[in-house]
């Protein structure tokens, strides 16, 4: 039987339960146990597929096509692992589900409650992700006190008794404030999220201080003596330059250690970490910079593109090169020269978005990079507006002259999917998850991967229309993926640029610490040597 650690948060939010998860995941998976997170969120959402990423931030793909919470992203590139749509499970999920079985007699007549049908149903999905696992981590969204959570909180309590206290561990992150005026970091908050946690019937075993500081042995010996917690269980995750340095951080401390000695599990090996220490010696020592322009729809929230950003840092760290995103808000574009706001960076990634907000800025963007033979990577909304950019300026077709065509007609270069033009439902209007596709022989793209089919994650309402085909490979714009299963393009080459690739699905969601995605890899290497070769030309003219 799994055991289970359950990670709760106080004070305030945004502490970094989700790193906190992640790492430990990490730090078991290294010690050879099966692992498997998951993310247990107080929203009424179904998913996140509708919220705004100005709200919520990206939303993360799971192989199975389900929307979720960008957390998911996180538990995916610490554990390398693909997790599931079970992995995600939302106040939206939990009530759609037990209202359906109540409208069909699932109950027998019985009064459908909070307790114990809403939290017996949290805790079958716990379970489910449970099977075949050795520890599942699961993560409770928000804070404690928050109403929306309290069912989530007291599922986790009953829980106990469920399986079995001796295979529960409770882990609370919490906030201890440095406060400048005296000088001193505060463990009142930490008491008082501790209390409502035992208000509810909580026990924490572990307490992960979150702080700007060094939290020592007294402040420790403190936080212990009035949360009923061991001094050698109390913990700190004191601000990293890199999030990828929190695991070391974690185990220096015997955080995982502790963690299998509560849950009764063996410790026979320390984490075989070499791989990350390689990583993370590679990423302090990194010298070199790279400038490259995110132009997208949602700039003024870093966690909006939070994949693209973490998959840029990792091909960067594999080509030895700090990558600084430039955050461009594709809107500017459309009003200020691109010459202005993109002159000073080496390559250009355009991402993924919605809706025809800032899409002519896009469209400027394409063109920029094409006529100036820079590096440009376009991910799905930043394909086809690479498609609509050539369609207008190389090939003079009328049908990419206006955007709001594309929904208007079926001859557009980017038209609306066929088998969802006649769906109302938006959270079923998209194409999600994971779908082959088989790369050209003699494409770039077939080089960079070294593998005749792939399978990627995808989130898109459009697509390239494949009766331009031959009039675009005609001129330069070579179609080298295409979906075996129903005939999408799946990847174009600008075969008249150096480096110029647009690809229909998020590349970004695969990308890991130690493994980045090819796609990224070779783009970073390509941006190096085009600036290389600038500043090479502008030696040899002095």
């Amino acid at each position: 039987m799994a055991k289970y650690v359950f990670v709760t948060g106080g004070v305030v939010s945004s502490l970094g339960k989700g790193i906190t998860s992640a790492s430990l995941g990490t730090l078991l998976k290294r010690r050879g146990f099966k692992v498997s997170i998951m993310k247990l969120d107080p929203y009424i959402n179904v998913d996140a597929g509708t919220m705004s990423p100005f709200q919520h931030g990206e939303v993360f793909v799971t192989w199975d096509g389900a929307e979720t919470d960008l957390d998911l992203g996180h538990y995916e590139r610490f554990i390398d692992e693909n997790i599931s749509g079970a992995n995600s499970c939302t106040t939206g999920k939990i009530y759609s589900s037990v209202i359906l079985r109540e409208r069909e007699g699932g109950y027998n007549g019985e009064t459908v409650q909070v307790i114990p049908h809403i939290t017996n149903e949290i805790q079958d999905r716990i379970l489910k992700v449970g099977k075949n696992k050795d520890v599942v981590i699961a993560e409770i969204g928000g804070t404690v006190g928050d109403i929306e959570g309290l069912p989530y909180l007291e599922a986790i309590r009953q829980f106990s008794r469920r399986i079995g206290r001796e295979n529960i561990l409770y882990c609370h992150v919490t906030l201890v404030p440095y406060i400048a005026a005296s000088g001193e970091l505060k463990t009142k908050p930490t008491q008082h999220s501790v209390n409502e946690l035992r208000r509810i019937g909580i026990q924490p075993d572990l307490i992960v201080c979150r702080s700007q500081y060094h939290v020592n042995a007294d402040l420790r010996e403190k936080i212990g003596l009035f949360c009923t917690v061991s001094p050698d269980c109390v913990f700190e995750a004191k601000d990293s330059n890199s999030i990828y340095q929190v695991p070391f951080d974690l185990k220096e401390q015997g955080f995982d250690t502790t963690v299998l000695k509560e849950l009764g599990l063996p410790i026979s090996s320390e984490p075989d970490m070499e791989d990350w220490k390689e990583f993370s010696r590679r990423f302090n020592t990194l010298e070199k910079e790279l400038t490259i322009a995110l132009v997208g729809k949602y700039t003024e929230i870093k966690d909006a593109y939070l994949s693209v950003n973490e998959a840029l840092s990792h091909a960067g760290i594999a080509n030895g090169v700090k990558i600084k995103v430039l955050p461009v808000a594709a809107e500017d574009l459309e009003t200020k020269d691109p010459a202005t706001l993109l002159a000073n960076v080496d390559a250009i990634v355009v991402p993924g978005g919605f809706g025809l907000r800032g899409v002519e800025g896009m469209v400027l963007t394409a063109q920029y990079a094409r006529e100036n033979d820079i590096p440009y990577f376009g991910i799905c909304l930043g394909m086809q507006v690479a498609v609509i950019e050539f369609a207008r300026n190389v090939l003079g077709l009328d049908e990419a002259n206006s955007l709001e065509m594309v929904e208007e007609t079926e001859h557009a270069v980017i038209c609306l999917m066929g088998e969802h033009k006649n769906i109302a439902n938006l959270g079923e209007s998209s194409r999600l998850g994971e779908y082959p596709c088989n790369l050209v022989t003699g494409s770039k793209s077939s080089a960079i991967y070294d593998e005749k089919m792939i399978n990627e994650r995808h989130r898109h309402r459009f697509e390239f229309n494949n009766e331009y085909i031959d009039m675009f490979e005609k001129s330069g714009m070579k179609i080298a993926g295409v979906c075996p299963t129903g005939g999408q393009v799946e990847i174009i080459e600008n075969t008249n640029n150096a480096w110029m690739i647009g690809v229909q699905f998020h590349p970004e969601f695969l990308s890991r610490p130690v493994r980045p995605h090819p796609l990224f890899r070779d783009f970073i290497a390509a941006a190096i040597a085009k600036k290389n070769n600038a500043e090479d030309n502008k030696e040899s003219k002095r």
